[in-house]
């Protein structure tokens, strides 16, 4: 998904995708802990994307103020 993608999507998509996300970061980290997952970078990629959609959210929440 990229940022054109995040901006178009409405914010209780977003907020839905998130929750997502975080669920299977967790669990990719938890996966890679017990045996090494097939591509470790996809870890660094899970959470830069969870930081964009956070970040997505929280400029939204700042501008309807």
């Amino acid at each position: 998904m990229k940022k054109e993608e995040i901006k178009e999507l409405s914010t209780a998509d977003l907020r839905e995708r998130l929750a997502e996300m975080e669920k299977d970061y967790r669990q990719l980290t938890i996966n890679h802990a017990i045996s090494p997952v097939d591509n470790p970078a996809k870890i660094t990629a899970d959470r830069k994307m969870i930081a964009r959609v956070k970040t997505e959210l929280r400029q939204r929440e700042l501008n309807n103020k």
